[in-house]
């Protein structure tokens, strides 16, 4: 069985690959979803992302549709006490910002389309920074102490307003972020590496990274000149036609037939030896293509090849 890693300073622990979310209800059908999500757990998974907003951006959809599914799918397996579940507030279109009552009414959405009495993992996903943190906190705090999420997190935020609601934390002896979901991988490191890095180094946070395969860059299938199909194509095919693409994929070509492994896994086990990082985040949106991702849980890369893969994408 693969170990659980502890969540930073909480007592969630989760296995050393997230199941991203954001497929439920958009390019995943029900059906799909639930295939996913029963392969993960049987391969020893427990820690799932999503949030309110997935997938308000698909014609037809309003938002909450991945949350939805995934309440549906908790209740048919009876299996709540054995998922971490992590959501995320800000983005829905009835429910846009960080104000206080905006923060309390989004959980209680979210509650109900997760058909569950708590969340264990409640990010801001995007910051306000014309919100003070002395609201934002104040408001996770109001739903800790009501049982409602048993964890706090944050996303897209700067080191300087992390810092700030840190601090706000410990002064007032409120709930404290635990996690940071950082955009972070290969060949996007400067939006994470630096100040934000050291910060949640410094005060024992759980990094979680999103974008963890680049848009799918980072599983192989875009390389200069190919055309894939796939909604995330275009984003994908930036990084395949550019030099640091290139030089990261030559690596990780070199190093996934030295394990025989698949790329995506050796870009998830370059992200997942990072200091602070926890567990990456990725998704499937096939049952064919998450061996790929799960192998993170045990391939363990040289100090040589994760060298040779930081200088490739420096």
């Amino acid at each position: 069985m693969t170990s659980l890693r502890t969540l930073g300073s909480s007592d969630l622990e989760v296995f050393p690959l997230s199941l991203g979310g954001n497929v439920f209800g958009w390019t995943a059908d029900e059906q799909t979803s639930f295939a996913v999500l029963d392969a993960y757990t049987a391969a020893g998974g427990n820690f799932i992302d999503t949030a309110d907003a997935y997938s308000a951006w698909v014609e037809g959809n309003k938002g909450g549709e991945s949350e939805t599914l995934i309440g549906k799918w908790v209740k048919a397996r009876g299996n709540r006490s054995d998922v971490v579940i992590a959501t995320k507030v800000s983005q829905h279109p009835e429910y846009q910002g960080l104000s206080a009552a905006t923060i309390k009414a989004a959980a209680d959405a979210s509650l109900r389309r997760l058909d569950t009495d708590y969340i264990d993992l409640y990010y801001t996903h995007f910051d306000q920074p014309e919100v003070p943190v002395e609201e934002i906190i104040g408001a996770l705090d109001e739903l800790v102490k009501a049982g409602k999420v048993r964890h706090i997190a944050a996303s897209n935020i700067s080191a300087d307003r992390l810092r700030a609601s840190l601090d706000f934390s410990a002064r007032e002896g409120l709930a404290r972020y635990v996690a940071l979901q950082p955009h972070y991988n290969l060949v996007s490191r400067d939006t994470y590496e630096g100040p934000l890095q050291d910060l949640v180094a410094r005060e024992g946070l759980a990094a979680v990274p999103y974008f963890s395969l680049a848009a799918g860059f980072l599983t192989g299938k875009y390389r200069p000149g190919t055309t894939v199909d796939s909604a995330r194509a275009g984003r994908a095919q930036e990084h395949a036609d550019s030099e640091r693409g290139q030089k990261v994929l030559a690596a990780l070509d070199e190093i996934a037939a030295a394990h025989e492994a698949p790329v995506a896994t050796v870009a998830l086990a370059w992200l997942a030896a990072q200091p602070t990082v926890t567990a990456p985040i990725a998704s499937a949106r096939t049952v064919e293509q998450l061996p790929a991702l799960l192998g993170v849980a045990e391939l363990k890369l040289t100090q040589e090849e994760l060298a040779q893969l930081t200088q490739a994408s420096a």
